[in-house]
């Protein structure tokens, strides 16, 4: 009892410490966009970010983990998501001019963050023996993270977009604009966005497809079924040919724009209707 008190403070006190260092990488390019400054990321910034990745990893392992089992909820899902969302933003980062991503990515992942702490929601996960069951949820949380960048990164896409549709060259006096203005205004060029969208979306959907694949293998070495007729599988599956055909249309017919950022919206909202959405449902409506 002792031990299993003395992980729960220190993993409160750890996602706490790691969504403070999420806000604080925040505060500076945010204040700069506000006033008009350079938000481009500091060699302060860029060092800080792995070491509060390495923090919030250290907060999950501790919240998820134990001699008795393994351990995942509402709360815990949606902070894992961002983490593994961030690191493939600073991944990404490293290969592409994605800083502005940032932005948005570190309010959230701040609030993500905090979520274990807030919810207290951990339940003990059946099977955590199962290697299947093991690999179905790293690669289940590494998609939803991978979707959910692509899925920020979509409505950056279908702003700059609309940006640039609607101004048509027109020229705006600098005290007018806004700070949303000014960030849709520094991103790089669509063609460029878009680029990146798409390679975003392909990753995970291979992710996608070996999360369905491992999760077929693990129903079939518990219940001998190829997959569960449930929620979670029905939202998942959406997802997955919600995506496929996203892909199977930018292959065939070129899809872009609007278009793609809809169908990137789609499908991670059935994707986190997948677990999070049945989980808030069983949890929090039903008290289960």
């Amino acid at each position: 009892m002792g031990i299993a008190y003395t992980d729960t403070v220190m993993g409160i006190v750890l996602h706490t410490l790691a969504a403070l260092g999420y806000a604080l990488l925040a505060l500076r390019p945010w204040r700069a966009l506000a006033q008009q400054g350079d938000t481009t990321a500091t060699v302060y910034e860029k060092a800080g970010l792995p070491l509060v990745l390495i923090l919030h990893g250290a907060a999950l392992f501790v919240s998820m983990t134990s001699p008795q089992g393994l351990y995942l909820g509402l709360g815990l899902a949606l902070s894992s998501t961002l983490w593994l969302g961030m690191i493939v933003f600073w991944l990404e980062s490293m290969l592409a001019d994605v800083g502005l991503l940032r932005l948005l990515l570190l309010p959230l992942a701040a609030l993500a963050a905090l979520m274990p702490a807030i919810l207290d929601d951990r339940i003990m996960v059946a099977h955590a023996h199962n290697p299947w069951l093991k690999a179905h949820l790293i690669l289940s949380l590494a998609a939803y993270g991978l979707m959910t960048v692509a899925a920020l990164h979509a409505l950056l896409t279908a702003a700059a977009d609309n940006h640039l549709h609607s101004l048509k060259g027109a020229q705006h006096p600098a005290d007018n604009v806004g700070v949303w203005q000014r960030l849709i205004e520094s991103l790089p060029p669509l063609l460029t966005l878009e680029h990146l969208l798409f390679r975003l979306i392909g990753i995970g959907f291979v992710l996608l497809t070996l999360a369905v694949g491992s999760g077929s293998a693990m129903s079939i070495s518990l219940t001998g079924q190829w997959l569960p007729f449930d929620h979670k599988t029905v939202f998942t599956l959406l997802s997955w040919v919600t995506f496929g055909l996203l892909l199977l249309g930018r292959h065939l017919r070129g899809w872009r724009g609007r278009l793609a950022v809809r169908y990137t919206l789609t499908g991670l909202v059935l994707l986190l209707l997948a677990y999070a959405g049945t989980r808030f449902v069983m949890e929090f409506l039903l008290s289960r």
